[in-house]
Order: C-alpha cells, then structure tokens, then sequence
C-alpha cells in the first residue's frame, strides 16, 4: 500500500466527507430557492426561528437564535441587522433581560418566512425522500444524538 496522508482508503469512506457532499447538495437547492426572494438560507434559518419562537409563545434574543441554529454570533448579528434594513424584523428592549434585544418578525417578515417555509420543506421532502421514511427517522436520530454530543464539548 502506497504511503498516504489520509485515514482512508476512499472519500467516500470518511463520514466528514460524505456529510460535506450531503450538505453542498442540500444547499444547493435551498438557495437557489431564496434566491428568487433575495435571502440568504441564514436569514431564512433566522426568520424561520423567530416565527417558531412566536408560535411556541417564547421571546427570542440574538443569544436565543445563537444557540438554537448553530450559526455564529457574527452572522447571526449581520443578519439581523440586514433583516432589520429589509424590514423583516424589529428589535425592542427584552421585556425581562434590560441586556438583550428581543427579536420580533414585522408583517412583512412574517408573510414572507410564512411563504418560504413549505418552499424550503418541500426541497427536504424531495431531497430525504430518497430514503425510506425508516432511514429518514435514522437518519434524523443519528444527526440529532450527533449534534447533542457535540454541542457539549
């Protein structure tokens, strides 16, 4: 065997890899998407987590969306400021923290996450319906024991 700088003996072999190809892919065709709307799939993650949070009656911070999408601070926070610019989202003073800003949808922010959440649901559907429904549910506890243990460190 050849001396090689690799753990594998193919690409295909490595999980990060693999889990790469997979989400270049998955990506993909979420932005072209957003892309007719003029958003990027972080705006869209950041809209759709608001529009969560109100439904589930919770009051979202900058802190709040860090932590629940993985994203960045710094993404998170020009995001969010574009989203304010866009007037897709307002910030105000958090009712119980004098330190946060809450973030809330406007109308318009609303209207629009409202349109694109079954856009974007659809490419899941379409995408992960490859799989069985079984291997979807797999896959889904795989990628959720994943991120919880990772999350930890």
């Amino acid at each position: 065997m050849v001396d090689s700088a690799f753990g594998f003996e193919k690409p295909e072999h490595s999980p990060g890899f693999l889990l790469w190809q997979t989400m270049v892919m998955w990506q993909r065709r979420i932005k072209k998407a957003l892309d007719v709307y003029d958003i990027s799939h972080a705006q869209f993650v950041i809209l759709a987590n608001a529009l969560w949070f109100e439904t589930t009656k919770q009051i979202p911070t900058q802190i709040l969306i860090v932590r629940s999408t993985k994203l960045d601070k710094m993404t998170v926070s020009k995001s969010l400021k574009k989203l304010v610019a866009l007037g897709l989202i307002k910030r105000a003073e958090h009712k119980d923290d004098t330190r946060a800003k809450s973030v809330q949808l406007t109308a318009g922010g609303k209207s629009l996450v409202s349109k694109l959440v079954p856009i974007v649901e659809k490419i899941d559907e379409d995408f992960f319906g490859v799989m069985s429904k079984t291997n979807q549910q797999s896959l889904i506890k795989i990628l959720d024991n994943l991120v919880s243990k990772v999350e930890k460190d």
